[in-house]
């Protein structure tokens, strides 16, 4: 079950047409929806046996099964979320274990993720003094998350307790109830980037850029999404503004907390996971 959970969770996020994103519809020049797909199916059973002790390594393990079948970084921060939080619904209640899931990282499991990140080879990852991912880590996972949660949400996750998942996404995903699952994932994907700045954005292109972002998520939002003719058109700018620049702006951390957030939905039964089939009618294919 924890596996059908992960791929069905990862193939929804992808298969929605999220602003940005790519999806069944769009392309980007070195990536595709079919390189998703496989990303799913070939992470999903590394990461639903992580673990408390193995968190790093089903990480690098599903990261590194990834990269046989896809060329491209696809799903290296969906992986870094989805590993702890595995570990947590293992054990229990997911929002009550996944503290001490985090807690009990070691300096092994840090290594690990390391090793996870230089496979991904992630874009805009720039370097920093201390604790770099090019060196050997000298903290646990959590420690060296902490540091870099000011510029990384997914970092930020692992130093508030995934917050955003619990405190800002599952509530979204309850408020949207009744309406169809591809509407509920831009809805979701949409009030995250007006909230929260997408840092991929940001590392790539600038702090006012993934601003901006944020700024134009909210038009969406305030022109009455998703009912009104103007929130459609707004979404349809906010779509081509980010796809301008040969996709720099892509909000890809974003689109992992959506997947992240999805799981969490259905080991919180926000969400079961019949329900994130994507119908081709939905979908646009």
């Amino acid at each position: 079950m924890m596996q059908r959970r992960v791929c069905a969770a990862c193939l929804a996020e992808a298969t929605a047409r999220k602003p940005g994103n790519v999806h069944p519809g769009v392309a980007f020049d070195d990536l595709t929806y079919g390189d998703f797909v496989r990303s799913a199916h070939a992470a999903s059973p590394l990461l639903a046996e992580a673990a408390v002790g193995t968190v790093g390594r089903s990480i690098c393990a599903a990261v590194e099964a990834t990269r046989s079948v896809v060329t491209t970084n696809t799903n290296l921060g969906i992986c870094l979320l989805l590993a702890p939080m595995v570990a947590a619904a293992r054990r229990g209640a997911l929002q009550e274990e996944l503290p001490r899931v985090l807690a009990a990282t070691t300096r092994d499991d840090a290594a690990w993720v390391y090793r996870a990140i230089r496979s991904a080879v992630p874009g805009g990852l720039g370097k920093v003094d201390d604790q770099d991912v090019a060196d050997e880590p000298t903290e646990t996972l959590l420690e060296v998350m902490q540091r870099a949660a000011d510029r990384d949400r997914i970092a930020w996750q692992y130093a508030n307790e995934f917050g955003d998942v619990f405190n800002t996404a599952l509530p979204c995903l309850q408020a949207s109830s009744g309406k169809a699952i591809e509407v509920r994932i831009i809805d979701l994907h949409l009030r995250l980037m007006s909230a929260l700045p997408d840092s991929l954005i940001a590392r790539k292109c600038g702090a006012a850029v993934a601003a901006e972002s944020a700024k134009r998520a909210r038009r969406v939002l305030e022109a009455g999404w998703p009912d009104s003719r103007g929130a459609q058109v707004e979404l349809q700018c906010l779509d081509e503004w980010l796809r301008a620049d040969g996709h720099r702006r892509n909000p890809g951390t974003t689109a992992d907390l959506v997947a992240a957030s999805l799981f969490a939905a259905t080991v919180e039964g926000v969400l079961d996971v019949e329900s994130l089939s994507i119908r081709r009618s939905e979908s646009g294919r």
